[in-house]
């Protein structure tokens, strides 16, 4: 077995003596036990989640589903970037949620802007799908649809071929479609992307990077 386990451990003893867990020499992706937890991936600010070491390409159609937790009204959600100016993006920049996505010829943006500020940063759980369609955007937030015109027509497909960074992004990685540097706060889930007939759920536990991010649990209410 070759990785961790998604669980809480406690009170190990070793020769009849309790190991000190809150001193350890070295940590590493260990997080707190919360006493009451929700399926998710917590995401502590800080960091982000790398997917997809090869490199996902995005091309003519993606359709990304996701559920978010927050109470932060700025994070980056997603990007999908390459070393051009193809990429997609979602992010939450002032409590709204903007889709980005550029297939070579010019950004387009889907913005949805919830009657409140706070709205979407009330610590319950929303959900987002965003969908690109060849040069067509949509963004549906909660059951409610945002569409926008795209007056770049003949070009089609982002030739995307970077990993898919969750949560945030490292430095030194470029990203054409996020306005955000701000890591996402808050906790995700389902993350899903599909093509065609092809749908992937992404299981974050198996990602190649992961930066102050915890798979598997959720606090159930956030400090």
């Amino acid at each position: 077995v070759t990785h961790s386990i998604p669980a809480c451990i406690g009170s190990m003893m070793i020769n009849s003596k309790q190991l000190d867990s809150e001193s350890p020499v070295s940590i590493f992706a260990v997080n707190k036990c919360y006493v009451t937890a929700q399926e998710g991936t917590f995401f502590d600010g800080s960091g982000f989640a790398a997917l997809v070491r090869e490199g996902y390409k995005v091309r003519s159609d993606v359709n990304i589903t996701l559920e978010f937790r927050t109470r932060a009204v700025h994070g980056v959600l997603l990007g999908v970037s390459s070393a051009k100016v193809d990429a997609v993006g979602l992010e939450m920049v002032n409590g709204k949620v903007l889709f980005h996505v550029n297939n070579g010829a010019g950004r387009i943006t889907a913005t949805y802007e919830p009657r409140g500020t706070d709205s979407l940063c009330d610590g319950k759980w929303h959900k987002l799908q965003a969908n690109k369609s060849k040069h067509r955007i949509s963004l549906i937030v909660d059951g409610n649809l945002v569409e926008t015109d795209n007056p770049y027509i003949q070009s089609t497909s982002a030739d995307t071929n970077n990993p898919i960074y969750v949560g945030g992004y490292p430095a030194d990685v470029k990203q054409n479609c996020l306005t955000s540097k701000s890591s996402f706060h808050g906790c995700l889930r389902n993350l899903m992307l599909t093509k065609g007939q092809q749908a992937e759920l992404f299981d974050f536990s198996r990602a190649f990077d992961l930066r102050g991010v915890f798979p598997h649990s959720c606090p159930q209410a956030e400090h």
